[in-house]
């Protein structure tokens, strides 16, 4: 596609609309099936790597740490992710496992990434910033489709996809993936990050008259995951780090209606289950959610009305394998009510703007709140965007705030008792929250030369922090009789960040392309007022890097033969004690004929191994450099 094609991309995650991404007001950026495909992304955290403002770190083979616009933990607490709508952002954790979501990289229509809040729309936790990976309508992945390969560190890969249709408006198709990754590098020899699954699904489209459409999707998975972590137990006394394969397993169904009413005028109805099993090391989680959102789209007196709302139950039932680390309750039902309206107003026709609206939401742990929002928009030409926005945003208390209980053995007092410390559940914990103030640009400098720059200003309140409770006391329940110094998870930190992303684009000849993207981020976060914070705002500030930069450079050479190379730098990690690094990757891709395609891939090229980040105890990680070939056969 051209420059101008690709700002004329219809995208979804800002309004839930079809809208060009000329005439969106927010900080989106569109990785395409293309970009996957030539970067040699395997998985969905490999790809977001493309995106700028995007911190993506590998922590071990399988576990990831994934941020936007700062605060990066292996939970991605700040972003909402959605698959197909469907949200995977886990209100157990307060976050999102990047493990478990997956799906057949070939079938991936785009990913849609959105820098900035986005919570009047999609609710709690899109505070950061919005991931919505978006699949392809099956009229789109007919015939077959079969592929398989391996390297030294991803050792296995291979799927295989079936589509076909009736004729008659419904098309279908059926997917079957497999995967397995060596461990990662460790100085102390400890290997124990291997990483094998599997996952399998369908996907059906119809297009039943002029204007209503379904679809009905869904998937299964199973895991043996690598992990390290550590286990406290009361007697006897002791924390000791212990490694093993967690279970992880899963499925979801999706269902989607949509009826068009006329130009501007539709409704949808989705509606979702999805259950996950996580039978870690030192606990474990059984959980099943339900979901229905409606949305409804109208015009009205020159203006593009929407509202709707959502209703989401997730009972979950916490498995205690460790006496250090305990749910009360062990089984509790997370509850969401929320309702959106949105107004569009054209100030001056087909170039001013204003998008207004504000999401009203209640959970099981809080009381009615409103997320508002309030974006301009200019476009002086059909290839010039200029806008600006405001936003308040929340992420709601999750399970492991409310209702966690996480002990650790110390060591032994002088008269003998053993020492704990232990954060308790917190039943007054409080939602974050975020005013945000956005500005940005896009536009078309010529046919050859697209540029994509927006700034930021985020105050953050009530932000997580880990308090000290008061002294030391003495506790028989549970035995033996010990010595506890109480903590508790709180709300006594506050944060401001400030940053600019640019991401420039050039076609220089029409077989080659240059694309790189810059992010610097100032970030300071402090404690509160009467905060009894231990000390986690500077490993909350220095978690995040302070700038990012990527340049990658394609090349469609002859013979239908194309190279891609991309060189990335992240700047260092003080809290976690990662320095900063650069790497490289590189592909090439042959069509040997219509039907079969050869790809070879090198990974973090210019060193043997590199960190990246640290959660796990004992010696951080390595990320290895790697290589592997594929073949894929398509008809």
């Amino acid at each position: 596609m051209s420059l101008e094609q690709l700002g004329n991309i219809e995208v979804t995650t800002v309004s839930k609309e079809p809208e060009e991404v000329w005439n969106t007001p927010a900080a989106i950026y569109v990785i395409t099936q293309e970009d996957i495909q030539r970067s040699g992304a395997k998985n969905i955290p490999e790809a977001l790597r493309l995106a700028p403002g995007v911190e993506v770190a590998r922590i071990t083979t399988g576990e990831y740490a994934i941020g936007i616009r700062g605060f990066n933990s292996r939970l991605s607490r700040s972003v909402l992710v959605l698959i197909d709508g469907r949200t995977v952002y886990s209100t157990f954790t307060a976050g999102t496992y990047w493990e478990t979501q997956d799906t057949l990289m070939e079938d991936i229509n785009r990913i849609e990434v959105i820098r900035g809040p986005g919570g009047t729309i999609w609710g709690p936790n899109a505070v950061n910033g919005v991931i919505n990976i978006i699949t392809r309508n099956t009229e789109e992945t007919l015939g077959i489709l079969a592929s398989g390969g391996g390297g030294n560190v991803q050792e296995d890969l291979g799927g295989a996809r079936y589509g076909s249709g009736t004729g008659r408006g419904l098309t279908y198709r059926v997917y079957a993936k497999g995967f397995g990754w060596a461990p990662e590098y460790h100085p102390d020899g400890d290997d124990y990050d291997d990483w094998h699954g599997g996952q399998g699904g369908f996907r059906l489209d119809w297009n039943a008259n002029r204007r209503d459409t379904f679809r009905l999707q869904g998937d299964v998975y199973g895991q043996d995951f690598g992990e390290r972590v550590p286990v406290t137990t009361y007697d006897p006394p002791t924390t000791t780090v212990i490694h093993g394969d967690a279970r992880l397993c899963g499925g979801n169904i999706l269902w989607n209606w949509r009826r068009v009413q006329g130009e501007g005028r539709d409704i949808q109805l989705s509606a979702y289950y999805d259950h996950t099993t996580r039978n870690e090391l030192n606990f474990g989680d059984l959980r099943n959610t339900v979901d229905i959102d409606f949305l409804d789209r109208f015009p009205m007196r020159g203006q593009q009305l929407s509202w709707g709302f959502t209703l989401r139950f997730s009972h979950g039932h916490e498995v205690e394998v460790v006496s250090g680390l305990t749910f009360v309750p062990p089984q509790r039902t997370d509850r969401l009510y929320q309702g959106f309206i949105q107004d569009e107003i054209p100030l001056v026709k087909n170039r001013l703007s204003l998008v207004a609206g504000s999401k009203v939401l209640k959970t099981n742990y809080t009381g009615v709140l409103a997320e508002p929002s309030v974006r301009l928009l200019y476009t002086p030409t059909s290839t010039q965007t200029l806008w600006a926005a405001y936003t308040h945003a929340l992420r709601t208390p999750a399970d492991v705030e409310r209702d966690f209980n996480l002990s650790s053995f110390l060591g032994y007092a002088s008269n003998g008792l053993p020492i704990f410390a232990r954060f308790s559940a917190n039943p007054a914990f409080r939602s974050e929250q975020l005013n945000g103030y956005e500005l940005g640009y896009r536009g078309l400098a010529s046919s050859k030369f697209y540029f994509d720059m927006s700034g930021f200003y985020n105050h953050y309140g009530d932000l997580f922090s880990e308090d000290l409770l008061g002294p030391a006391v003495i506790e028989t329940n549970p035995p033996p009789t010990h010595v506890l110094i109480p903590a508790q998870f709180g709300n006594g930190l506050v944060a401001s960040t400030t940053g600019v992303e640019v991401a420039p684009e050039w076609r220089p000849e029409p077989w080659w392309r240059i694309r790189g993207s810059y992010s610097f981020l100032d970030m300071h976060v402090k404690r509160g007022t009467n905060s009894k914070d231990i000390g986690s705002a500077p490993i909350v500030q220095g978690s995040s890097p302070q700038s990012q930069v990527r340049i990658q450079s394609g090349f469609d050479l002859p013979k239908s033969v194309t190279a891609d190379m991309q060189v990335r730098y992240v700047r260092a990690l003080p809290a976690l004690q990662v320095p900063s690094y650069w790497t490289g990757d590189a592909t090439v891709q042959w069509a040997a004929s219509r039907h079969i395609r050869f790809k070879a891939v090198g990974q973090n090229l210019f060193q043997p191994h590199h960190e990246e980040f640290v959660y796990d105890p004992g010696s951080p990680a390595g990320i290895r450099r790697g290589f592997y070939g594929e073949i894929e056969f398509h008809k």
